[in-house]
């Protein structure tokens, strides 16, 4: 069993930054296509950025050039660099980890862009 631990959510003003967390329980070496989504009120769960194995990036056109996702093998954890924040960002936001075949989920953690 796989947990997955987020952190970093929070209430910002516009143009203001956040770092969110995602800490494994297990090693995330040689694991590909993490990722985060987010899924604000009233709407469908979003892919946000993923990055593989070997630290390639993607990210959705909404957060290209605002948002830096990166991981640390010896940590066990991906990290979501946001900055440039906008209210249309605010959401709840989750890690995904594919292990063993199945996708693991975070918690989720909130984020606020409001004045």
């Amino acid at each position: 069993q796989v947990q997955l631990v987020e952190s970093g959510g929070g209430l910002v003003q516009p143009g203001g930054s956040l770092r969110l967390s995602c800490a494994a329980s297990v090693s995330i070496f040689n694991i590909n296509a993490m990722g985060w989504y987010r899924q604000a009120p009233g709407k469908q769960l979003e892919w946000v950025a993923g990055i593989t194995s070997v630290g390639s990036t993607n990210y959705a056109d909404s957060v290209k050039g605002r948002f830096t996702l990166s991981r640390d093998n010896a940590k066990n954890t991906v990290y979501l660099q946001m900055n440039s924040l906008k209210p249309e960002d605010t959401a709840v936001y989750y890690c995904k980890f594919p292990h063993g075949g199945r996708n693991y989920w975070g918690q989720g953690t909130q984020v606020t862009v409001s004045s």
